[in-house]
């Protein structure tokens, strides 16, 4: 359908992807199998599912793929929340990282809408 590195989305989530690996660079060594790869993955899943999306021949293929990066957005969400809560990142850290997931949010939200219009 679409060069995905010309998305505004994916370029958002592309740099979301690296701000996380940054942040649980620091997260303790027990971490590692755990919650770190778990929010790593997580967080690839929203910029590489907005990628496959675009190299599909639908609009609805492509609003599905969507959809499941917006879910992977609601998990990375969490995983935030709990990396806070587990004083892994800092209230500054964590305030930083919700607040972008809010915007990848509402973005992915309002290209759901106009992909599915366009169907």
């Amino acid at each position: 359908m679409q060069n995905f590195k010309e998305l505004v989305l994916w370029k958002e989530a592309h740099g979301f992807t690296l701000q996380i690996y940054t942040a649980t660079g620091k997260f303790p060594k027990e971490e590692l199998f755990g919650l770190t790869s778990q929010i790593r993955r997580a967080t690839v899943s929203i910029a590489a599912n907005i990628a496959e999306g675009c190299g599909r021949h639908s609009s609805k293929d492509f609003a599905h793929f969507l959809q499941i990066s917006l879910g992977s957005i609601n998990e990375t969400d969490y995983m935030i929340l709990l990396a806070k809560d587990l004083n892994y990142i800092s209230e500054n850290q964590f305030t930083d990282l919700a607040e972008k997931a809010n915007k990848l949010r509402a973005m992915s939200i309002r290209l759901i809408e106009k992909v599915r219009k366009n169907a």
